[in-house]
């Protein structure tokens, strides 16, 4: 055993978010390159503050800054394919929150 948590089923998030793949997204590997994941993990939390009215992007005086993120793989994502991107709020505090976010294929 590694010790390592298994990963998230659709039923632990609440908000998702469908995202096409596109063909620059693939690498030389014919994968989805790594820092394309982030891509997606900054369309879904920015979508989520936008739809839920806690960001307006042209207007609002307050940005949002990524003090940390962890990404694990386990299973890669190729193009062509629609990643269902999960998102959950896991902490709320007076100047900080944290988001856990899944992507399905």
């Amino acid at each position: 055993m590694s010790g390592r948590a298994p990963p998230g089923t659709r039923a632990n998030y609440k908000h998702f978010l469908a995202i096409p793949t596109r063909w620059n997204d693939n690498d030389a590997y014919g994968h989805v390159n790594n820092a394309v994941y982030y891509q997606f993990f900054d369309t879904l939390v920015n979508r989520f503050l936008i739809d839920n009215g806690v960001l307006d992007v042209a207007r609002s005086p307050v940005i949002a800054f990524v003090a940390e993120t962890q990404c694990r793989f386990f299973r890669e994502i190729t193009y062509p394919s629609i990643v269902h991107a999960a998102l959950r709020v896991t902490h709320i505090g007076r100047s900080s929150c944290r988001y856990e976010i899944a992507l399905f294929a």
